[in-house]
């Protein structure tokens, strides 16, 4: 099981870009696509407390909305997921 779900949208820049980086590093995540179930949509606002994505969630419930591929990278890295 992966300790990162990731919820985004094929059409949106920053979920491409947030994604790409995971992808890059091999980060094996859980991806949960909004425009394929409402269940994820709300899911994802549930956690985030608004519409923004993507949103990354990690195993201790920590999550980040539209985070910047610095921030995304150093919260990997402080968690152990990526070297």
């Amino acid at each position: 099981m992966s300790s990162v779900t990731y919820y985004g949208a094929d059409w949106c820049s920053d979920c491409r870009r947030s994604k790409k980086l995971m992808d890059t590093l091999g980060v094996q995540y859980v991806e949960k696509n909004v425009e394929e179930s409402a269940e994820y949509t709300a899911e994802a606002e549930a956690i985030a407390g608004r519409k923004n994505i993507p949103v990354i969630v990690f195993e201790d419930g920590l999550h980040l909305v539209e985070p910047s591929d610095a921030d995304l990278f150093a919260e990997l890295k402080v968690r152990g997921i990526v070297s």
